[in-house]
């Protein structure tokens, strides 16, 4: 290991970035490093502008292009103590398209279709509680709170913990999973006895049961997620609520759901409907 790449990860841990950070950050230095042949502090303005447009000529997601970015401003930030470098690293303008959200009777087609086992258990509790699918595979047993009827989400997005409540149709799938299983460390282990499940086998089992459910719409463990805080909102459920139970920073991103469901658009009458049903007034 070199000794730029060391202070780097030491930098990203003292400062408490997630394990998955540290590691997408150094993917995306490393990219930037391999794609001149020479060591980042040996770079500067015009290479990383010239990076950038390589990364859009690649077509790589806004998601993944301000990803690398935040990891090259931290390097030259930090690291590097080059901040003047750092203001000349424009962020991509990423699309905000709305979220895709099931309806009820979607989510309850999209359920039927999976089979009984493992699966199925973790997306309805994705669904249940608006958990990540990384929070799901990382569920331990001692995170189910059946005295307080709450569900524990540990070291989350940006290393937080939070509590949604805990469903109690839920629970009691949870017991006959825990009776039938007997896990006891991680509630979904993996093919060994010390791990997880992986996130992509969930993916994985939600994109089939969407297929086999007829469903048109592109249905993954996030839109699960979506749909809980939709459904939530058309429940009358404050925004500040929301945003505490999905743990988000920001209102802001709270706000996303605010869009009006088509349901709620077909059930609006139009004034001019309402207009014309009005009794005339008479003379």
């Amino acid at each position: 290991m070199t000794p730029l790449r060391q202070r780097f990860l030491q930098d990203l841990q003292i400062r408490n970035y997630s394990p998955r950070t540290i590691q997408a950050y150094l993917a995306g230095v490393v990219r930037f490093s391999k794609h001149f042949g020479l060591s980042p502090d040996q770079l500067g303005p015009e290479n990383i502008r010239d990076f950038q447009l390589h990364l859009l000529q690649q077509h790589v997601s806004w998601s993944l292009f301000n990803q690398i970015v935040c990891a090259l401003r931290f390097l030259y930030a930090v690291t590097l103590q080059r901040p003047g470098i750092v203001v000349m690293i424009p962020y991509g303008k990423k699309p905000r398209p709305q979220p895709v959200v099931l309806a009820v009777d979607e989510v309850r087609q999209f359920f039927l279709a999976l089979p009984d086992g493992r699966y199925r258990l973790m997306l309805r509790t994705a669904y249940a509680g608006g958990l990540r699918v990384s929070e799901v595979v990382r569920l331990r047993v001692a995170d189910i709170d059946s005295a307080r009827m709450l569900l524990w989400v540990r070291d989350g997005k940006g290393g937080k913990d939070r509590c949604v409540p805990l469903s109690t149709v839920l629970l009691e799938e949870l017991r006959d999973w825990w009776r039938q299983q007997r896990p006891t460390d991680w509630l979904f282990p993996g093919q060994t006895a010390t791990g997880h499940i992986h996130a992509a086998s969930v993916q994985k089992a939600c994109q089939r049961a969407a297929r086999a459910a007829g469903l048109s719409k592109h249905v993954t463990p996030h839109t699960l997620r979506h749909s809980y805080a939709t459904h939530l909102l058309e429940a009358g459920t404050d925004l500040l609520t929301i945003q505490r139970l999905l743990g988000h920073n920001n209102l802001k991103t709270t706000t996303r759901y605010t869009h009006v469901s088509p349901e709620k658009v077909h059930s609006t009458p139009s004034p001019l409907d309402c207009l014309e049903a009005a009794p005339v007034p008479q003379p």
